[in-house]
């Protein structure tokens, strides 16, 4: 077991260099440069003291600071550099250190993923399963339907729906952001009990929206695993020896299908951390997902570096995490 965590930990560094030598090239490809706009603004805000500079003097200073007067190679190993030692610099686009703005919206997105995670497993596996009991039946085809729904429905259409529908005609929550008109009112006079109403009421859309989309992905392996647990040999086996069929599926079929479903798990950690970057930009949510866009898009090379980084080592953390679970479950998978 050791021998294969080591082989499985040294793959992850490596998925980990290569997926940020890609996202650092690609970031140095885009057509609009974000030290351009950085070094106009300070252009401008320089000559308004009199103490200005042009714009190429200022450029010529950020391409020598951030390493961009070299090639894409030479300037990613000095960004391996200072990432080695957690220098993970200053973010263009709102001037406070990475980590710092990191850690400021990160919590967002947990809370609403985690909450959107507990509502999901309470949904789609008894759901799952159900179908799985009844397969064939018009139960198991409406359970398919409903999770066939979820899959294919786009994110902004559902949530354009449900804000048309419970913000615009209903008046039950706001269109967008985490905080109502009354926040401030209750911070000033500490009610914190009615901060996180206001904030969990602001939370039901989006999480809706969250769970409809990854409803359906659970809710059709919980059923494919059950099936495939229920033609068993011991199952049957426990049947014949006439145990109630309640006790054969919470009790023998449930705990062998629930070993996938574990690992199955693991793959939704990064989603935790990684934020929903359609449903938070719809919902005016100030997530990491939100965040994080914006900071693509505009070029800011040192967040989007650090968010990569991140969510490949998350990534590579949760898939660790599933092999691990496997390799205990089947030393075959250890011989591979």
């Amino acid at each position: 077991m050791s021998k294969f965590i080591i082989r499985r930990v040294l793959l992850g560094i490596v998925i980990v260099f290569f997926g940020s030598f890609i996202t650092y090239a690609a970031l140095r490809c885009l057509p609009v440069s974000y030290v351009e706009k950085l070094a106009r603004e300070r252009s401008a805000a320089a000559a308004m003291t009199g103490n200005g500079k042009s714009v190429e003097e200022i450029m010529a200073e950020l391409n020598e600071e951030y390493g961009f007067d070299k090639g894409i190679v030479a300037g990613f190993l000095d960004w391996c550099g200072s990432a080695i030692t957690f220098q993970w610099g200053e973010s263009w686009k709102y001037g406070v250190p990475v980590v710092e703005k990191f850690n400021e919206v990160v919590w967002y997105s947990v809370i609403i993923n985690v909450l959107t995670f507990f509502v999901q497993m309470f949904i789609s596996i008894p759901l799952g399963i159900l179908a799985a009991r009844k397969q064939y039946s018009a139960t198991d085809y409406a359970v398919t339907v409903f999770a066939l729904l979820g899959i294919s429905l786009p994110s902004f259409f559902l949530a354009t729906i449900l804000k048309y529908v419970f913000a615009c005609k209903l008046n039950w929550f706001d269109i967008s952001g985490l905080q109502g008109r009354y926040y401030q009112q209750y911070k000033e006079n500490g009610e914190t009990f009615k901060m996180i109403l206001d904030v969990a009421h602001h939370m039901v859309l989006p999480i809706i929206v969250l769970t409809m989309l990854s409803i359906g992905g659970l809710m059709r392996y919980t059923r494919t695993n059950m099936l495939e647990v229920l033609n068993a040999d011991y199952i049957r086996t426990a049947r014949a020896k006439g145990l109630p069929e309640k006790k054969v599926i919470n009790k023998h079929a449930f705990r062998n299908t629930l070993i996938p479903l574990v690992s199955y798990m693991t793959y939704l950690i990064p989603n935790m951390f990684g934020g929903a970057m359609i449903t938070e930009t719809l919902f005016q949510i100030q997530g990491i997902g939100y965040i994080s866009y914006g900071c693509i898009t505009e070029g800011d090379i040192p967040f989007t570096m650090f968010y990569t980084v991140f969510i490949l080592v998350l990534t590579q953390v949760s898939l660790l995490l599933a092999d691990i679970m496997y390799a205990v479950v089947d030393p075959r998978v250890r011989a591979n």
